[in-house]
């Protein structure tokens, strides 16, 4: 019972460890600070300094950081619009 509780938890401890290694990868890249447009026109509670432009559609995204994992959510206006960048027709 003993041996087998140990290997648990040494596989636990190992998978703990390279999903923080992940994780402090993801969250040591520095990104291009937004414009100040952008950032006055972001509803509060968004993590502006993770935000970028994706190309795939124009629109900056931030990352939220939940009690389980981070996720890339749209940057958002107080009025729940999604913020983007018109291209040029």
């Amino acid at each position: 019972m003993y041996k087998r509780s140990a290997v648990l938890l040494s596989i636990g401890l190992a998978l703990g460890a390279c999903s923080e290694s992940l994780s402090n990868s993801q969250g040591s890249a520095s990104f291009p600070p937004v414009p100040e447009q952008v950032a006055a026109l972001a509803a509060p509670n968004q993590d502006i300094a993770t935000a970028r432009l994706r190309p795939e559609d124009n629109c900056y995204w931030y990352m939220h950081s939940g009690p389980v994992e981070d996720t890339l959510l749209p940057l958002r206006t107080a009025g729940g619009n999604p913020i983007c960048v018109k291209t040029a027709a």
